[in-house]
């Protein structure tokens, strides 16, 4: 969970994430990369992690998303991965299902999609939701995901630590699918409810940065053609995310 000025709700989103695991009967360990937010995250965290079963990654600066995403996995033990924001726009309550799916599925990336059915971005206003979609319809070339722009995902952690990430900006799912060339993909639907608090990290560099990133990820895919791995894409409903998460595959 890469972090930078998001101690307004921190609290609140971490004890809902072990609440939710624990009714879950699953395991969760939690890492906070923050990039020395002035408003106190770091501290903040480090102190909630007394009491949790929780790794904090200091930064000295706002070094970007990608590779604070890096830094978390670098210290994980665990075999499976994860990245979600901070924010409350990604629900906690889906964490477990998504484990639980991503083990039933066999899968290498599993990935939170606003854009299958049962998926939606309510209250976004009609320019945002157009740049999204264009953005995600780009990438549409290097991967069968809907949702390429997706920053709720899992991953299997042998994949995720054998890329080298260039791209250091806020599409980090999309890098690791590509450079990583996982053989199983599954995407899942949910609804992204917008922060609440705070200031939406998007901006135009960032928009910028992320068409340079696509143009880098087509040059890639295209010099290692030969290498690619057969890639299985499956794409699930809510009702089959509920029944998998309550009875197993």
């Amino acid at each position: 969970m890469p972090t930078y000025n998001e101690r307004d709700r921190l609290t609140e989103l971490t004890d809902a994430l072990f609440a939710a695991a624990a009714s879950a009967g699953l395991a969760l360990e939690l890492i906070i990369v923050d990039d020395n937010s002035p408003d106190g995250t770091g501290v903040l965290a480090d102190e909630l992690a007394t009491t949790r079963t929780m790794q904090v990654v200091h930064r000295s600066g706002k070094l970007g998303l990608g590779t604070a995403v890096v830094a978390g996995f670098n210290v994980a033990i665990a075999d499976t991965v994860g990245v979600m924001d901070a924010d409350f726009s990604h629900p906690p309550a889906l964490v477990p299902k998504m484990i639980k799916v991503f083990h039933a599925t066999d899968a290498d990336v599993l990935v939170a999609s606003r854009y299958i059915p049962g998926g939606s971005t309510p209250n976004w206003p009609f320019k945002r939701r157009l740049l999204s979609r264009i953005g995600c319809l780009l990438a549409r070339g290097l991967s069968p995901i809907r949702d390429a722009a997706s920053g709720f995902f899992l991953i299997r952690r042998d994949i995720a630590q054998g890329v080298l990430i260039k791209a250091g900006g806020f599409k980090i799912c999309i890098e690791l699918i590509v450079r990583g060339r996982p053989g199983r993909l599954v995407e899942i639907p949910y609804r992204f409810d917008d922060r609440e608090l705070g200031e939406s990290k998007m901006s135009l560099r960032e928009a910028s940065g992320y068409l340079v990133q696509l143009k880098d990820l087509y040059l890639h895919r295209l010099s290692n053609r030969d290498r690619r791995r057969p890639t299985t894409y499956q794409q699930l409903t809510t009702r089959a995310v509920e029944r998998i998460a309550e009875h197993g595959a």
